[in-house]
């Protein structure tokens, strides 16, 4: 039996992909944590092989990983890959450490940043509407905040899956999870006016407007990626000059609180963040905190 390191870790990436559907992002994120641990075992004359991890090894790699500039939270994510692999090799027969070996590092409880009302309106109304990139930029601000959709998710959009009518669309989020995403009726009229001001076929629902367009260009060379949205959000926080660098993840966190300070059930907004644990939901109910001090405030001591 094959047990370099190496050709388990393709295995197990290969069963991540094909079996688990995790997204291509958590690939490459697990790739890159196995390069890391791989490099480390040959940094240090240790051969990589499967017999390799073990306690004393993962000990030394975490001081490794300690002594690196990463926030706690990525050091955990390094040990979470380690420990998925210990679990698929086990359940495959492989004679490996016991995954439950491994503790996690303990990390402070998630810090989300949202907007209020009136700084997403003046986010949302930041670009200037008299190019086709402003009237791009403003559908993409109103529809990431009518839905709450990750980047990731947003980008794959392609105009011909979006029912401008029902307003409404399926998106397959993290993990392979499909659910339906509603747009609010602004967020379509300004889709639909964008849309109506672009001149091409192409099939990706935002595409970029600079430089020269040729017809005959693949659609994915003229899709926008996570990272140009990432950066028009940035750019159009600054401009309006909110007290947070805003993101496109600030956004969707600004959708579910708006949602729970208006009095949505937690589970529906799990489901329509696409949640696969209501507890990641949790995070947000900070908000309905509020409400319970203003509850408290309005009714106790008035039974006496």
């Amino acid at each position: 039996m094959d047990t370099s390191l190496p050709s388990l870790v393709k295995k197990f990436l290969e069963y991540l992909q094909v079996e688990k559907g995790s997204s291509p992002l958590t690939i490459r994120n697990y790739s890159h944590y196995f390069s890391r641990f791989i490099s480390w075992l040959n940094e240090n004359k240790i051969s990589p092989i499967l017999s390799s991890i073990n306690m004393e090894n993962i000990r030394n790699y975490r001081l490794f990983l300690s002594g690196l500039d990463l926030v706690q939270k990525t050091q955990g994510y390094h040990i979470i890959a380690i420990r998925s692999f210990l679990k698929w090799l086990n359940k495959n027969g492989y004679k490996a450490l016991p995954a439950e070996n491994l503790d996690l590092p303990k990390v402070k409880d998630r810090q989300i940043s949202f907007l209020s009302g009136e700084q997403i309106d003046r986010l949302l109304s930041a670009p200037s509407l008299s190019t086709i990139i402003g009237k791009r930029d403003k559908a993409i601000l109103e529809v990431l905040f009518s839905t709450g959709l990750r980047v990731s998710e947003l980008t794959k959009l392609n105009r011909d899956k979006i029912d401008l009518d029902r307003r409404e669309f399926g998106v397959v989020g993290k993990g392979g999870r499909a659910r339906v995403v509603f747009l609010s009726a602004r967020a379509s009229q300004w889709v639909n006016l964008y849309l109506n001001a672009r001149q091409d076929s192409f099939c990706p629902l935002f595409i970029r407007h600079k430089g020269k367009i040729d017809p005959t260009t693949p659609d994915e060379k003229m899709r926008l990626t996570p990272r140009s949205i990432q950066r028009l959000v940035k750019k159009y926080s600054r401009k309006v000059k909110l007290p947070i660098e805003a993101s496109p993840h600030t956004i969707r966190h600004s959708y579910a609180t708006d949602l729970l300070i208006a009095g949505a059930d937690l589970r529906a907004v799990q489901e329509m963040l696409g949640h696969k644990n209501v507890a990641t939901t949790q995070i947000y109910t900070h908000v309905t905190n509020r409400q319970l001090r203003a509850v408290h405030e309005a009714f106790h001591g008035k039974g006496k």
